[in-house]
């Protein structure tokens, strides 16, 4: 039970490759290639299930992660940013456990709510934010992804910033 206690907390923030992330390695500062490709491979297998085009990373949005990443550690909360122009998905658990693709997998692993149509009709449970980060993964109109990690009270914050963004009312996601 140890063990799942982290996974448990991501998973009751989420509303969510074994490999553990060391404190110097963070995609939201480009010269780091090798985590760079791993949040990239991590989104695109999901798109690529889905025969959708691939992400690309963009410095720029990952700067912009990176920030409210910082911001959402110093205040110890998670809250979607307001009026960026960027989609965003948000992830917090256990400093130093989880890997980067075990936390966009934590998006990723809503696809077992999801129903094709018209968003927010993309549920099977009826409520759209079941499957929010994951249509916001897949979302074909979406090109772009950059991310930024903070860590702060013993946990890690990850922020994900999408160009353009997704989940649009009344439109299908692929």
């Amino acid at each position: 039970m140890k063990r799942m206690l982290p996974l448990l907390i991501a998973l009751a923030l989420l509303t969510g490759t074994l490999a553990y992330i060391a404190v110097t390695r963070e995609p939201g500062y480009a010269g780091d290639k090798e985590a760079i490709a791993e949040v990239l491979a991590a989104h695109n297998k999901y798109r690529a299930e889905l025969g959708i085009p691939p992400l690309t990373w963009s410095n720029t949005l990952a700067q912009h992660a990176k920030e409210w990443a910082k911001e959402l550690a110093k205040k110890g909360s998670m809250v979607h940013a307001t009026g960026t122009g960027e989609g965003e998905n948000l992830w917090m658990g256990t400093s130093g456990y989880f890997s980067f693709t075990q936390m966009v997998d934590g998006w990723g692993g809503e696809k077992k709510y999801f129903k094709y149509g018209s968003f927010p009709n993309v549920s099977t449970s009826g409520k759209w934010q079941d499957v929010g980060h994951y249509t916001q993964v897949i979302w074909r109109g979406t090109t772009e992804v950059g991310c930024g990690l903070a860590k702060g009270g013993g946990y890690d914050y990850l922020v994900c910033r999408y160009s353009p963004p997704g989940n649009y009312m009344g439109q299908k996601p692929y």
